[in-house]
């Protein structure tokens, strides 16, 4: 039996009117075209609801049955529907701001009161995902916009302002031999030509050009690194350093992360800044995403 609501809705009007001329009026419909609805509607019933005659329409026994369970059912589907519009409203006030780590810098809050600023109604959440998604949560839809580190995956699919530009340091055991000679220096750096031979701590390769990044591809001039182990969160990225896994680049905000109890870092010469930028995807247009964006390029140009 496929009886849809616009069936009930009528014949709920009928039975409460107990006129079929008032009920259509009260619809916004043809009383022939009501009294063809409640007929295709008896037929689909085996029943007639109502008993007509020239003068009155009163309910059958079939009718009197019926009608609290199409009130039932009228009044849930009206809760059905109130619910949806707040969830939808709370879909687009809500917009989830995915990272991998906190991103720090004053960032979240500078961006929050610009952003809240302008729609009052916006509702930022902050998301945690691992450092195997480059894109932390934005190449599968579970984030809006994201906190990432360039260059992403897929670049074509996103469009993105860069809100911080910081020198790559590298991150060693206290006791390593380069830390001396880095505390030796006069600028206490180190050359990238020192590193080129060390067991360097990567990101899951599902991390891709970031993985590369973070490894100095770009400046080894073909040279292969070597791996001493991947790494999948700040906390890991500590313990493989401290425990002597291998050294590994990091850019000078994200210092504080990994560098503690037995770890130290220095700036490395010879290698180009790393960049954090706030993404979207290429193909969201929502409001809150083109806003969030907007404060973004707005706090980049006061930061760099």
């Amino acid at each position: 039996m496929n009886v849809h609501g616009r069936d009930l809705h009528y014949f709920a009007s009928v039975a409460e009117e107990l006129s079929f001329t008032r009920a259509a009026e009260r619809l916004f419909v043809s009383q022939p075209a009501l009294s063809k609805q409640i007929r295709v509607l008896e037929k689909r019933l085996g029943a007639d609801l109502f008993v007509r005659d020239r003068r009155t329409v009163r309910l059958t026994a079939v009718g009197e049955a019926l009608l609290p369970h199409a009130r039932a059912v009228l009044a849930a589907w009206r809760a059905a529907e109130a619910a949806v519009e707040e969830a939808k409203t709370a879909e687009r006030r809500t917009l989830v701001i995915g990272m991998s780590t906190s991103p720090g810098r004053g960032l979240l809050p500078a961006l929050r009161t610009r952003l809240v600023s302008r729609h009052p109604d916006a509702r930022p959440v902050l998301r945690q995902v691992n450092w195997a998604d480059p894109s932390a949560g934005l190449a599968d839809g579970s984030s809006d916009v994201a906190f990432v580190w360039l260059p992403l995956p897929d670049d074509e699919r996103y469009r993105y302002a860069v809100v911080a530009r910081e020198p790559r340091l590298v991150a060693l055991p206290d006791g390593h031999p380069l830390a001396a000679r880095a505390a030796s220096d006069p600028e206490g750096a180190v050359d990238l030509a020192d590193l080129l031979e060390e067991p360097f701590l990567a990101l899951p390769p599902a991390a891709g050009p970031l993985r590369d990044h973070w490894l100095a591809l770009d400046a080894r001039d073909g040279r292969p690194p070597r791996i001493g182990g991947v790494v999948a969160s700040a906390e890991e990225t500590h313990e493989a350093v401290a425990g002597g896994q291998g050294v590994v680049l990091l850019a000078a905000g994200n210092a504080a992360l990994v560098v503690r109890d037995g770890v130290v870092a220095a700036p490395v010469r010879g290698l180009p800044a790393s960049r954090l930028a706030v993404a979207a995807r290429r193909d969201d247009g929502r409001p809150l995403v083109r806003a969030y964006l907007a404060v973004a390029r707005e706090v980049g140009a006061t930061t760099w």
